[in-house]
């Protein structure tokens, strides 16, 4: 199962939905089966632009004053066997994943959290918790609108690659997300790449 990741897509007035950058993010959403948003949508428009490529659920963010159905504080899914948790705002930065999911997640065992708020992506594996924050696909690392960051999850029983992927560069405006995938097999980490090398893994 492929799992679209996408997070913090309050859009300048100048833009309706994120056609408007290109179409690097449109033709990433249609690849997938499920897209979780991390909040920060904005306007509902949003979410009835991502769910013309696959169905669609999104954790509140701060920014989010609309109700929706696929919309909630906090999202807990199970995929292929993987439990998902996701909520806007994974803070504290300090804190270890399993306390972050004791936090946020109401002490539910949790394989996977996803946030976002941060607009930096960021992709990590300790605690036996995959924590991924897609960044954000226009917005990234807080800098004006250009093109950045959206996340992948491959999920399979007992088998999951999380990626964090660039989705090109605007004119005059590097992306400054950086490129990145973990794998994981029968909780233990098999496989990791960030910034263009291969990262030793403890066995």
């Amino acid at each position: 199962m492929r799992v679209a990741l996408i997070s913090d897509t309050h859009l300048p007035s100048i833009y309706r939905d994120l056609d408007g950058l290109g179409p690097e993010a449109a033709q990433f959403l249609s690849t997938v089966d499920l897209i979780l948003h991390g909040g920060d949508i904005v306007t509902r428009g949003v979410l009835d632009w991502c769910g013309q490529f696959a169905p669609v659920l999104a954790a509140r963010g701060n920014h989010d004053v609309f109700d929706d159905p696929r919309l909630a504080d906090t999202q807990m899914i199970t995929l292929e066997g993987w439990r998902i948790g996701m909520v806007h705002d994974l803070r504290p930065v300090s804190a270890t994943p399993a306390e972050l999911a004791a936090l946020h997640f109401g002490g539910e065992a949790v394989d996977i959290m996803i946030g976002g708020d941060t607009h930096v992506d960021r992709l990590d594996h300790s605690d036996g918790i995959v924590v991924i924050n897609s960044g954000s696909p226009n917005l990234p690392h807080h800098k004006e609108t250009r093109l950045g960051t959206v996340a992948l999850l491959d999920l399979a029983p007992g088998r999951l690659r999380a990626e964090i992927l660039v989705l090109g560069h605007t004119t005059g405006s590097p992306n400054p997300g950086t490129a990145r995938y973990i794998e994981v097999a029968e909780g233990r980490l098999v496989s990791t790449y960030h910034s263009g090398a291969s990262i030793p893994i403890d066995r």
